[in-house]
C-alpha cells in the first residue's frame, strides 16, 4: 500500500489538522522524515503553505488544532505542537500548549527542528562569511594569527579540523593548530565544505 494511500486510510481523506477533504498531499515532517506513514501527515495546501512559510501564516487558521492536537497519531501531534509553539504570541497557542501532553519520544522529536527554541538563548557561531558554526566543523584560517603564549603564527590557509565551540561566547571556537588546541576568533575563519 502507498503511503498516500495508508495517510488517506488513516485521515479519512481529510487534512488531520484542520479536517478539509480537498487539495490534499502528503507532508513529510523533517528533519529526519523516512518515508514512511508514520512520520508523515495527511494535509491540504493551505496547512502546507503555513507549515513550510512562516510569513504565510494565518493564526486563525490554526484554531483547528484546539480538536487535531488530540489525535493519537504521533505525528500529526508533532505538527500541531510545532505550529501551537510557533503562534504561542497570539495567546490562545499558550493555553492550548499548557494542556497538550506528548510523550518524552514525540516531545523530542516535535522539538528536532529548534521549533521553540528561544532565539536569543541560542549561542550562534558564525564565520566571517556569516556561515553558521557547528562542533566537529573544518574551517580555514583567513589570516596569520600570532598564537600567544605558544611562540608561533598559525598561516592564513591553516585548515583546523574538528573545532569545539565555546558554550558562552559565539567569537570564540577551540581547535588545533601545530598539535596545540587554541582558542581562535570566529571572523578570522571560514567554513570549509
Amino acid at each position: 500500500m502507498s503511503i498516500e494511500k495508508s495517510l488517506q486510510d488513516r485521515s479519512n481523506s481529510s487534512c488531520e489538522l484542520c479536517s478539509v477533504t480537498n487539495d490534499l498531499g502528503v507532508y513529510e515532517i523533517p528533519p529526519n522524515a523516512d518515508g514512511s506513514a508514520d512520520q508523515s501527515v495527511y494535509v491540504c495546501r493551505s496547512c502546507r503553505e503555513q507549515i513550510e512559510d512562516p510569513e504565510k501564516m494565518d493564526s486563525n487558521h490554526w484554531r483547528c488544532l484546539n480538536d487535531s492536537m488530540w489525535s493519537e497519531v504521533p505525528a500529526v501531534q508533532v505538527v500541531a505542537w510545532r505550529m501551537l509553539t510557533r503562534l504561542r504570541a497570539e495567546g490562545w497557542p499558550a493555553d492550548l500548549l499548557e494542556m497538550l501532553y506528548l510523550d518524552e519520544e514525540t516531545l523530542e522529536w516535535a522539538k528536532a527542528t529548534g521549533e521553540g527554541d528561544d532565539s536569543e538563548d541560542i549561542v550562534k557561531h558564525v564565520d566571517s562569511n556569516g556561515n553558521v558554526l557547528e562542533a566537529g566543523d573544518t574551517v580555514v584560517l583567513i589570516k596569520d594569527l600570532n598564537v600567544k603564549g605558544a611562540n608561533f603564527v598559525a598561516k592564513r590557509g591553516t585548515a583546523v579540523r574538528r573545532i569545539t565551540l565555546v558554550e558562552d561566547n559565539p567569537e570564540h571556537i577551540e581547535g588545533k593548530v601545530n598539535d596545540q588546541r587554541i582558542v581562535i576568533l570566529t571572523k578570522f575563519v571560514k567554513k570549509s565544505n
